[in-house]
């Protein structure tokens, strides 16, 4: 291996540490709310219960609602049946959410997977991470969209994650050029590298302002 590759393996693994730990810090947010609300639950009704016995019954509506759109922003709205890949979708979908960004997922994931927890969320999580960033771009909120599909197909588990765009993504070679800047170069770079690992598959389209990655990977280990 030369000296180059070498350099270019060791900062691809830096820039794994620091997604890792920016979608630690992001899980672990969410979990802290999610515990914050529990811990506040007795409180919530003890405060319904006096404003019933006064008969107020519009503080009451007043505060339901501001509960459930408190609630809206820490709720868990996907299972896929893998505890790492459930922390990191639902931590992402969540900033979706914050950042005006219409959503829609299907994902199931086969407990038999033979890819590495950490090395699927860094997948999930560079994934989700680029197409938000593509729809922050578009002002016209009512054009954003993300769309997620993991599942198993023919023997594989298929991921894909399909956002609106504007402009054209610039394509080099059979890849699309990163316009991020170096590390969002190596985040596609640790995406490949991920699948070429397990003898997987990716595939980027780009037509009509809607950009897709598709990725195959053998899910059952080889007896």
């Amino acid at each position: 291996m030369s000296l180059f590759s070498k350099q270019i393996d060791k900062r691809i693994a830096a820039y794994q540490r620091e997604l890792i730990e920016t979608h630690y810090k992001e899980v672990e947010n969410m979990y802290r709310q999610i515990r914050g609300w529990r811990h506040d639950y007795r409180n919530h009704i003890q405060l319904m219960k006096v404003l019933a016995t006064n008969d107020d019954m519009d503080g009451i509506k007043a505060y339901l609602d501001e509960l459930d759109t408190d609630l809206n922003t820490v709720d868990t709205v996907v299972k896929t049946g893998n505890a790492m890949a459930d922390a990191i979708l639902n931590s992402k979908l969540a900033l979706c959410k914050a950042r005006n960004i219409p959503y829609e997922v299907t994902a199931s994931i086969p407990e038999e997977c033979s890819v590495n927890d950490v090395e699927l969320c860094v997948i999930i999580g560079n994934l989700l991470d680029n197409a938000m960033e593509a729809c922050e771009k578009i002002e016209d909120k009512t054009q954003r969209f993300i769309r997620v599909y993991i599942g198993l197909f023919k023997q594989q588990l298929y991921i894909n994650v399909t956002n609106s765009m504007i402009g054209t993504p610039v394509k080099r070679g059979k890849a699309y050029k990163s316009s991020k800047g170096e590390n969002h170069g190596f985040g596609l770079m640790r995406v490949d590298r991920i699948a070429d690992k397990y003898n997987g598959f990716v595939n980027r389209q780009f037509e009509d302002g809607v950009f897709g990655t598709e990725i195959m990977l053998p899910f059952v280990q080889k007896k």
